[in-house]
């Protein structure tokens, strides 16, 4: 990397607004002391974070003589981000701040996944919460668009979504030249660890695992700060793991993955079936049904915590990772599923077996999405997509 005076300005920029989110409020000489700048570069950095609305000062401590240090914390409430979840038949979205906490959400459907279907009712969405964000709320950072597939995340480039059919779609520059504004795009679980490193769970370990078990399954690395994605973005595709080899035909065009086997809508449908019941039975009905003592739910729960238990372990085996981190609709479960999954963890994990900690907010996914644009603040290297 060529190394000029703007690139040093956006790295000083970067490791100052990286410090400060993950240590809390710091002064100028905390931050000289940490980053072993000196106090004028400090000073410098400082001076165009506060006027461009990033960092704001907090009161100084009472007591004590001289001149009391002034501690420096990240505005997070000075900006907005907007994060897209593509699902099948709906965007979910929501208006966050910098922290990627929500403002305000919506859902918008769509009648078909088709590229410019999709953008329509993007735009639709991202126009509706802009309109109704609250006065003096800041700018919009940007916009992050995530959904299921191997993206090209630097060209904000679709390669393949098996789930919606889509090919070489340049998305996130389809939605950039609608919105006039910075769009991001990633994998729907890639957004999420990422989400879980920035603000969430996984903020304060450097290695850790982001498992989501929704229509997938999925299971992202993060290490030491980067969400580990493979050559060409198809890292963590846990539920493409082959389960058995006469199993169901997946969405990817093999048959016996794992999610054919042990998706939440798969777990959901084999219940209604054992049961007779219709469609407006859901995930929420199987769960207390499950803790009212039905067998047929508690037995599909086991064998799917126990599956995904198994071919988990095998990951962490790989990576060694301090915690894993569990998103997606099947959090709803909680222990029914994740009991046998830490029983299989316990049997097959060559060491000690890592904590699982379900994120159990509203709206992970889309705050996931949101996070891709939020990162652009926290990552020079980091151009947006549009």
């Amino acid at each position: 990397m060529k190394i000029d005076q703007r690139t040093t300005r956006a790295m000083n920029r970067r490791l100052i607004l990286n410090l400060v989110r993950k240590e809390g409020a710091l002064s100028r000489a905390d931050l000289a002391n940490a980053t072993g700048l000196s106090p004028a570069a400090v000073t410098f950095v400082v001076t165009d974070l506060l006027a461009e609305g990033y960092l704001i000062e907090g009161e100084t401590a009472p007591g004590g003589g001289g001149r009391r240090p002034v501690p420096l914390s990240i505005n997070y409430r000075g900006r907005l981000a907007i994060g897209v979840k593509m699902n099948i038949g709906s965007l979910d979205c929501v208006l966050t701040d910098l922290s990627t906490s929500v403002i305000s959400s919506l859902s918008v459907p769509f009648d078909n996944p088709a590229p410019e279907t999709v953008l329509d009712a993007a735009e639709n969405a991202i126009q509706r919460l802009l309109r109704a964000a609250p006065e003096h709320a800041g700018q919009l950072t940007g916009v992050g668009f995530s959904m299921p597939g191997t993206i090209d995340m630097p060209a904000g480039v679709c390669v393949s979504s098996n789930r919606f059919g889509w090919r070489d779609v340049p998305f996130a520059k389809m939605l950039r030249d609608r919105i006039g504004a910075p769009v991001w795009m990633e994998d729907d679980t890639l957004a999420f660890a990422l989400a879980q490193h920035l603000f969430g769970l996984g903020s304060q370990h450097a290695i850790f695992l982001a498992l989501a078990v929704g229509v997938g399954i999925g299971c992202a690395t993060v290490a030491n700060g980067v969400v580990l994605r493979g050559a060409h973005g198809r890292a963590g595709k846990l539920g493409h793991n082959t389960h058995r080899l006469e199993g169901p035909m997946c969405e990817c065009g093999r048959a016996g993955c794992l999610q054919t086997f042990h998706s939440v809508p798969v777990i959901v449908d084999a219940w209604r079936r054992g049961k007779g019941l219709g469609a407006e039975a859901d995930r929420y009905s199987m769960k207390e049904a499950a803790l009212q003592g039905d067998d047929l739910a508690c037995g599909l729960l086991q064998q799917a915590g126990e599956d995904i238990g198994v071919h988990l372990a095998s990951v962490i085996n790989s990576t060694d990772p301090e915690i894993v981190v569990v998103g997606g609709e099947a959090v709803t479960f909680g222990d029914l599923l994740f009991d046998p999954m830490r029983r299989m963890l316990d049997r097959y994990c060559y060491t000690r077996a890592p904590a699982i900690i379900p994120d159990e907010r509203e709206h992970f996914w889309a705050a996931g999405a949101a996070a891709l644009a939020i990162q652009g603040l926290f990552n020079f290297e980091m151009a947006d997509s549009g």
